[in-house]
């Protein structure tokens, strides 16, 4: 149903590579993971050999080199199997993908060949207890001592944290100096470091297929030379790799959303009331068509944003705000409207329906919440 206008034949197989992987190694399995809470490493490790874990990471460090429109093209399509397996992929390659841009060529060539391949995995850590869309107020501290940093604080949500046991990499914003973004500081910590522990994992109405867990530094030495960028940068740092993650996780959602479309039709060709199949109802295909229409849209204005960045257009950020706060509403209100039309059977497990709306509704909180999305995209306006 999709007609994917002004895609190049690459690009075209590059989706269709990524839907092949998720139809065969993701959605057989997605709703039982979600089930059992397993989080699928091997899975993941697939992924990455087919170049999926380093999506926009230079060939030179073994990355696919690829643009933010692909990258946009590829998450949609892994959503399109599990939308938490392919957020999670998400957050990796925005982790990796700081360290290509922002990391030193030590740095580089230390860190990017174990991302690429998935040997060591990510988490991205800039939320706290205290601070969620304030995150600019950050109250991590690393103080500098001597070829060291020593970070005491906490960090909340963290996606995948201690899943990847000693072979795991943390990109940590902390504050090395005053109050405000100017005085935060990104840093990457290795899973062997000592004086980090993590909380339970989270009990979760969705995203069960990941570990979501607290982490508390308590006298945490990190070296200086795992600094990444210019001290006093990281909260810049910080902010550009959301740019990319809020693309990918808007992309997310129109992939889980357009897998409840595609459950719903199939469910009304073959449910019948008062006689006759569900779809034969014309106010049932007024909805159908809206769901259809708010997807298509949406992807059009994230097709648009993804090519903004790849351009560093001035106006790039706004556009992945914009882009980000349509797409994860669109898709959340798809996927529960796919559960209405489903009526009784989508409240069921065993159809995945409402496992995608219990997915998706994180999707407007995470990577900026969709009220701050909003806050971004009025304040521009008001200062032009």
């Amino acid at each position: 149903m999709q007609y994917l206008f002004g895609l190049s034949d690459e690009q075209l197989a590059i989706r269709e590579m990524a839907m092949n992987f998720a139809r065969e190694r993701i959605a057989p399995y997605a709703v039982e993971w979600d089930r059992e809470k397993f989080f699928p490493v091997d899975t993941l490790r697939e992924a990455a050999a087919l170049g999926m874990a380093a999506i926009t990471v230079g060939e030179e460090h073994g990355g696919a080199a690829l643009s933010r429109f692909d990258a946009a093209l590829i998450f949609e399509a892994l959503a399109n199997g599990c939308p938490t397996i392919a957020a999670y992929l998400s957050i990796h390659n925005m982790c990796a993908g700081m360290i290509d841009v922002f990391g030193s060529p030590r740095q580089r060539r230390e860190w990017l060949p174990r991302l690429v391949s998935m040997e060591t995995l990510s988490s991205y850590c800039l939320t706290e207890p205290g601070c969620g869309s304030d995150a600019a107020a950050l109250r991590t501290r690393a103080e500098r001592d001597g070829d060291v940093y020593v970070v005491n604080g906490e960090k909340q949500f963290i996606s995948g944290a201690s899943a990847g046991g000693d072979r795991h990499l943390y990109i940590v914003m902390a504050r090395t100096g005053q109050d405000g973004p100017g005085g935060v500081s990104t840093f990457v910590i290795e899973g062997t470091s000592h004086g980090m522990r993590f909380g339970s994992n989270e009990r979760k109405m969705g995203w069960n297929a990941q570990p979501t867990r607290a982490i508390f530094f308590e006298n945490c030495r990190v070296p200086a030379e795992n600094m990444l960028g210019e001290e006093g940068a990281g909260f810049k740092i910080a902010m550009a790799g959301l740019d990319g993650g809020r693309l990918n996780i808007g992309a997310c959602s129109l992939g889980g959303a357009q897998s409840t479309l595609m459950k719903t039709l199939d469910y009304m060709r073959e449910r019948k009331a008062f006689g006759k199949p569900l779809d034969d109802f014309q106010a049932l295909q007024f909805r159908l068509a809206d769901m259809a229409t708010g997807l298509e849209t949406a992807r059009a204005l994230l097709w648009r944003a993804a090519a903004a960045l790849d351009a560093k257009a001035k106006d790039a950020s706004i556009l992945c705000a914009m882009a980000k706060r349509v797409a994860t509403d669109v898709g959340f209100d798809v996927a529960n409207n796919a559960l209405q039309l489903h009526g009784g059977y989508g409240y069921l497990c065993d159809y995945g329906v409402e496992k995608i709306v219990r997915d998706l509704r994180v999707h407007q909180i995470l990577e900026g919440t969709n009220e701050i999305m909003r806050l971004i995209v009025a304040r521009n306006l008001l200062r032009s």
